[in-house]
């Protein structure tokens, strides 16, 4: 419970950058591997912001899904609006960058990727077998994460794209107790504690990068 108050604050703050927050015209440039950004539930690009700018700063086109919103619907509903961004600015071999539940939309993407679009992903802080957090909630957004819920068991039971996936993860996250290790996938853990906090460290944005790049 420390672990889990400890970390709302970085959140709080993360979601009051977003309000005034437009997306840096510099984002756009760049030669390297294109990146498309997917935040994680009740979240818009912003929480992904270090991230974002680290990439841009390498040389990655980084882009963003209005359509998403906060990205509170449902899994494949999400992951069909990733494909469909992708096909209407044509934008191939394409890295998603994402947190928590992106990842999981991100996943989802990839296995309805008929034109074979995305050719990575990278996921920080993602639920791959739900959490068992999500049982305590009424919220419907947040109840999808049950490891029960059909779309997480399907999500869990298809392999094949796990191998171009790299998950990077705290040492202990208070919103998935589980762990976020992905079975088949490349995993980075780190040492660091929280769900939002990872998001800033330093680590964790070298690992997004190197895992774009790699």
């Amino acid at each position: 419970m420390r672990h889990l108050l400890g970390d709302y604050p970085n959140a709080i703050r993360m979601r009051g950058l977003g309000l005034a927050a437009p997306v840096p015209a510099s984002y756009a440039a760049g030669q390297g591997r294109p990146v498309v950004i997917v935040p994680g539930v009740f979240e818009r690009w912003n929480f992904l912001r270090p991230i974002a700018d680290r990439l841009a700063a390498a040389g990655h086109p980084v882009h963003v899904i209005p359509e998403l919103g906060v990205n509170a619907g449902p899994i494949p509903s999400a992951a069909r609006r990733v494909n469909a961004f992708l096909a209407a600015r044509d934008l191939r071999g394409v890295a998603l960058v994402a947190h928590s539940k992106g990842g999981l939309v991100g996943k989802a993407a990839m296995l309805e990727d008929a034109d074979g679009r995305i050719d990575r992903l990278v996921a920080v802080a993602t639920p791959f077998g739900g959490s068992r957090m999500a049982h305590l909630t009424l919220v419907p957004a947040l109840r999808a994460f049950r490891p029960t819920h059909p779309v997480i068991r399907r999500l869990v039971a298809e392999r094949e794209v796990n191998a171009r996936i790299t998950s990077i993860f705290p040492a202990f996250d208070p919103h998935i107790p589980e762990g976020s290790a992905l079975d088949g996938g490349t995993n980075v853990r780190l040492d660091v504690v929280g769900h939002f906090r990872v998001l800033e460290d330093p680590a964790a944005i070298d690992a997004v990068l190197a895992a774009v790049e790699r």
